[in-house]
């Protein structure tokens, strides 16, 4: 018992008179970057597919952009587990919707139910930026943009993650036509009518621009494109219509609304692919 009356020093618990802190944070920023547009019977709606948490690539390919309805299609972005867990959720929500109503939730009560969604987890919130994208009953593009805890409202378009601060003034110059003045007797700028095409562009240089300034933004890019019932698809699938590299693929619909009573058939999904700088 003399062995061990007496420890040694290097063996003694040295007092300790400052406060241990213990501390377990639940999220994680996994970066990335997402973006939505509306027209004026389309909508268009982007993310790149890198996903990264500080200065290591965990994936080249992680979804942020999903396809909810034929007329709905939402990006996440922030935390990509709670990301993915409330795109299940909301599906779930959306397949007990058709089950009992017999036709799928149009694109406004979507938006107010993932408000409720969000805001009922307000406690411990999904750290999660969403933004909705798809067709109206009326048959105008709309995006609807939500915080973490549910507060949403319409708009134009909107950017969201790590490029954001990037992104969004550009958007806001291009879309909203913020500092821009039209010229006399020209007719005034209304946000919301820009073509097809143009839209493609600045979501095309929007992204190429923030991979070149943002490690947390890169390796591809995956374009939504929701669009009317009986619009024309020319200006999309035309000859020379696609920048160099894109591929285009039409999704197939979803649901009970894709057999249509007037023949000309429900909103058509189109998903284009884009390679992005991978360093």
């Amino acid at each position: 018992m003399a062995l061990y009356h007496n420890p040694p020093m290097a063996y003694a618990q040295e007092p300790n008179t400052a406060p241990i802190e213990h501390r377990f944070n639940p999220y994680s920023d996994n970066g990335g970057s997402i973006l939505a547009i509306a027209g004026k019977d389309f909508s268009v709606i982007a993310g790149d597919t890198r996903q990264s948490e500080g200065y290591n690539i965990q994936t080249r390919y992680a979804r942020k952009v999903w396809q909810l309805t034929d007329k709905a299609v939402l990006a996440t972005n922030g935390f990509s587990a709670d990301g993915n867990n409330f795109v299940k959720r909301v599906k779930q929500r959306l397949e007990w919707y058709e089950h009992a109503h017999h036709k799928p939730m149009g694109l406004k009560s979507i938006a107010r139910m993932i408000q409720t969604m969000l805001y009922g987890k307000r406690f411990f919130p999904y750290y999660v930026y969403n933004i909705l994208g798809g067709i109206e009953e009326d048959g105008s593009g709309a995006v609807y943009s939500f915080d973490p805890v549910g507060s949403y409202e319409r708009e134009a378009c909107r950017a969201a993650g790590a490029a954001q601060s990037l992104i969004q003034p550009f958007l806001d110059n291009q879309i909203y036509f913020k500092n821009q003045q039209p010229e006399s007797g020209a007719e005034p700028f209304i946000p919301g009518n820009l073509p097809l095409s143009t839209v493609l562009s600045l979501v095309v240089d929007s992204f190429t621009s923030a991979t070149e300034r943002h490690i947390e933004v890169g390796d591809g890019m995956e374009i939504y494109i929701v669009m009317k019932k009986g619009r024309s698809t020319d200006d999309l699938l035309g000859e020379g219509k696609l920048q160099k590299g894109m591929k285009v693929e039409e999704l197939i619909p979803l649901g009970e609304s894709s057999d249509d009573e007037d023949g000309q058939g429900g909103e058509r999904t189109f998903l284009v692919r884009q390679a992005l700088k991978r360093d």
